[in-house]
């Protein structure tokens, strides 16, 4: 048997790790830190995005999914093979950036990925694959795979064009977007259906049709927000304008589904109120995309780093942890301690008024404070002391329940 909740707090570790790395990140600007932090910062997002999201996400696939199945001693083949290949991007990175070694390795992991996604499609039992859950699982799997024709562009584009190139910056963006916009969200949207689904409540087909068709057509369309930037010809502004819209279309769809729903999912309160939290998030994400497709706003969001960094985090840490942490709590795979929530929930609301108020105040004019990323440091401070806490409450908390459905 799979001890699937180690496999969960090895990911919360490497949350804590990534909450460091962005500490010593922002240590750059009081310090004169030893290190590259262009380096660093392919460290910090590697971790984050690899280390943390995908081993969360991937224990969840196969406690819901495949426990059952008869197959660990191969899912314990490629967790472990993928462990390799994080730790080996965890020591490459820092000290050569993009090269040889962490080439390697980010290779190995992709591959990795690919057999993880195969054994899902290969080996979910029959029982599961007329779920809408498992529709929205394996595609969200599927978009992960699509989504590593970024990686794979961009060694070529670094051979033959160079990081100068639009083409090295659009790879990049490629990726990013199927990783957060459709692999990360569709997922997670997956988890909800599969806890309808075990409460035996039914989902009319054609509304779930709807929001998953309107979901994807999104999902594609959404892409040309990324491309935005390079001021492409006016066929790409109105792509991405629909594509912002229909994302509005399909999660009213989605809330159409699960709000009256809600308490029939059987959440306690903390991890109810985590949830509603995510649902805040979701909604200014979405709307700062719909923003985003006015060409003005396209180009003010490419200038200012801030509300690039400053989105990037509401969706990385307020949509996406907030809802990891809650679901690894429902399904109990993680002990989820109050206070360290709030230290990690504190930590996030400060940095991202910080961060955006900075944005907002190179393009408006406004006073800076002379102080203000010294502040923005102490603030960052309180994540990995409120992951640590999560992390060692998981530790020392003998949790007597087992995991969800076992």
């Amino acid at each position: 048997m799979i001890a699937i909740k180690k496999h969960t707090i090895l990911a919360l570790g490497y949350f804590l790790l990534v909450a460091l790395l962005g500490l010593l990140l922002r240590f750059f600007v009081i310090v004169d830190v030893p290190a590259t932090y262009r380096f660093l910062v392919h460290t910090h997002s590697h971790i984050a995005l690899l280390g943390w999201v995908y081993i969360a996400l991937t224990s969840i696939i196969y406690l819901l999914y495949l426990k059952s199945a008869a197959i660990d001693a191969l899912y314990r083949r490629i967790f472990w093979f993928t462990q390799i290949t994080i730790l080996g991007m965890l020591f490459s990175f820092p000290f050569q950036g993009y090269a040889l070694f962490s080439i390697i390795f980010s290779t190995l992991f992709l591959i990795a990925t690919y057999f993880f996604t195969w054994m899902v499609l290969k080996h979910t039992p029959k029982k599961f694959r007329n779920r809408n859950s498992y529709t929205c699982v394996k595609t969200s799997l599927i978009y992960m795979v699509f989504s590593s024709i970024g990686p794979w562009a961009v060694g070529g584009v670094m051979a033959t064009l160079g990081k100068t190139s639009i083409w090295y910056k659009l790879a990049i963006y490629f990726y990013l977007h199927f990783q957060y916009n459709a692999w990360f969200i569709l997922a997670l949207c997956g988890f909800l259906f599969f806890i309808l689904e075990s409460r035996n409540i039914e989902i009319d087909k054609k509304v779930f049709q709807r929001f998953f068709y309107l979901f994807n057509i999104s999902a594609i369309l959404t892409l040309f927000l990324s491309v935005l930037w390079t001021q492409p010809p006016t066929v790409f502004y109105y792509l991405a304008g629909i594509g912002a819209v229909v994302q509005v279309f399909a999660f009213l769809k989605f809330f159409g589904i699960i709000r009256p729903n809600f308490k029939a999912l059987g959440f306690d309160r903390f991890t109810g109120l985590l949830l509603k939290i995510a649902v805040i998030v979701l909604i200014l994400k979405v709307l700062m995309q719909l923003i985003s497709a006015l060409p003005y706003f396209a180009k003010l969001a490419y200038q200012s780093q801030d509300f690039v960094i400053g989105y990037l985090h509401l969706t990385f840490l307020g949509l996406i942890s907030v809802s990891l942490l809650a679901l690894l709590s429902h399904f109990k795979l993680i002990y989820l301690s109050k206070g360290g929530f709030w230290f990690f929930f504190t930590a996030f609301i400060l940095t991202e008024a910080i961060i955006f108020y900075r944005g907002l105040a190179i393009w408006q004019a406004l006073p800076i404070p002379e102080q203000l990323l010294n502040y923005l440091f102490a603030a960052s401070c309180l994540f990995p002391i409120g992951i640590g806490w999560l992390l060692i409450a998981n530790f020392r908390k003998k949790v007597s329940d087992k995991p969800f459905g076992t």
